[in-house]
């Protein structure tokens, strides 16, 4: 269920602007719902909005300028934002930062003004925790938080939602030494739990001016936590994907 929010000029309080968009939508929070939040609009909150006229790209900015074919500045804030660059093509660079993939360092313009740039939010898995706290306290409800952001897929057209945080909920489940149909044990299977919430939460949360950061998903049957979640538990370094180590080794096969 998404809900309609007011758009956010600057920063601003995330759970105060919850509190009064659940009364606008006339909803509220149930036990065990899964609150489901755009990393833009936590984004917003904390002002990790640049004004591109104010970057001043370095060398390395104006020579990954010239091999991507990006804005200077662009290229500048992408250094800056990532630990890793893997390649990339032109208008697109692969990086990483906190194990996080993404193209351009997850930076996005669709949604901010003309001559900004909005970044990955600050301290993700902290902020996700604190807006989890805050809903105990105020309701006594414990619910689980998804921070949420959409991504191309490889080899695979349009977004998709992908969990960049969580809080409150089990991020996977491990489905190894279970069976499958035929009674053969599933050797190496985890299902990635935030993951789908954030992509059906994304699909109807929309991708351009439908003005809904904040989504509830309720009778999920995820499983619920007090526990701090720790980054490494959602995701593997790129070195062990096996999409970035298969396409390093990749054979040319003959016509």
């Amino acid at each position: 269920m998404p809900l309609l929010a007011e758009r956010m000029e600057k920063e601003f309080d995330v759970f105060e602007t919850l509190l009064k968009t659940l009364e606008k939508n006339h909803s509220e929070l149930i036990e065990g719902d899964v609150l489901v939040i755009s990393t833009k609009y936590i984004s917003n909150s904390q002002g990790r909005i640049i004004d591109l006229e104010n970057v001043r790209a370095s060398k390395k900015g104006i020579e990954v300028s010239k091999e991507f074919r990006l804005k200077p500045e662009i290229a500048e804030i992408i250094i800056r934002e990532s630990d890793k660059i893997f390649g990339g093509i032109g208008g697109f660079i692969i990086t990483s930062s906190n194990n996080i993939m993404a193209p351009n360092a997850g930076i996005d313009k669709s949604n901010a003004k003309k001559g900004k740039a909005i970044l990955y939010p600050t301290s993700p898995y902290l902020m996700a925790e604190e807006i989890r706290r805050k809903i105990f306290l105020k309701f006594f409800i414990h619910v689980g938080i998804i921070l949420v952001d959409s991504r191309l897929m490889p080899a695979r057209i349009g977004t998709s939602g992908v969990a960049i945080s969580c809080a409150g909920i089990e991020p996977v489940l491990d489905m190894r030494a279970k069976e499958d149909l035929d009674g053969n044990p599933l050797k190496v299977t985890f299902q990635a739990v935030v993951d789908n919430l954030a992509t059906i939460a994304n699909h109807k949360m929309g991708e351009g001016a439908e003005s809904k950061p904040f989504a509830i998903v309720r009778n999920s049957d995820a499983r619920l936590t007090d526990r701090k979640i720790s980054p490494s538990e959602m995701a593997i370094s790129p070195d062990q994907c096996v999409y970035v180590r298969g396409l390093s080794n990749s054979l040319k096969l003959e016509d």
